[in-house]
């Protein structure tokens, strides 16, 4: 339920995006649909509206989804002001590498990286297998990033919005199986016998 929450803004920032032209009338109020400016007012709006809700269902927000949303607002801010639609194409790359950049250095810097610091409470897995699976989440960052800005600079604007709306899912879906994979042989172990299996 949390995860499908987080990925309203995306689907409204689609959504808007493809009503461009189209004029909406609430109440009295109408307002035009202007393209990726709008779809950019939407995504920031209900970002907005998204944090509150998640932490009446939590009771926290995970820094990640803090970081995500001050990318929003940032690169959002600055496609309204400057009216120039590649800050808000720009946000994904921006983050990702972000991303990819704090997972590496949490490889060289405490006793746990970041991704055995997320999930180790849950899952008792070999120090060198976090590291593995790590640098993997190091390479997905960092290749979704580039990949978003090929689609931004060689393809159409119509063709950037509606691949960062699946691209968004299906990257998410691709990690996880991923991570679950490479996870699996401990995964399968035992709890209640205190071993783990080794590969």
């Amino acid at each position: 339920m949390k995860q499908i929450i987080e990925f309203i803004p995306i689907i409204l920032f689609f959504t808007i995006y493809q009503m461009d032209g189209s004029t909406i009338d609430v109440m009295g109020w109408s307002h035009t649909v202007n393209g990726i400016y709008s779809a950019t007012q939407a995504l920031m709006l209900a970002t907005l509206v998204m944090l509150p809700i998640l932490w009446l269902m939590t009771g926290e927000l995970e820094k990640r989804l803090l970081w995500t949303s001050l990318a929003v607002f940032v690169f959002g801010g600055a496609t309204l002001f400057f009216k120039n639609e590649l800050f808000i194409q720009w946000k994904p790359s921006v983050f990702n590498w972000g991303m990819a950049l704090a997972f590496a250095v949490s490889q060289f810097w405490g006793s746990r990286n970041l991704l055995e610091r997320l999930m180790g409470a849950q899952l008792q897995i070999p120090r060198p297998v976090w590291r593995k699976i790590c640098w993997v989440w190091v390479a997905h960052f960092t290749i979704v990033g580039a990949l978003n800005l090929v689609v931004a600079y060689r393809f159409s604007e119509a063709t950037w919005v509606a691949y960062k709306l699946w691209s968004g899912l299906g990257f998410t879906l691709f990690i996880m199986v991923v991570t679950a994979v490479l996870m699996g042989p401990w995964l399968k172990a035992d709890p209640a016998s205190g071993e783990q299996d080794t590969p």
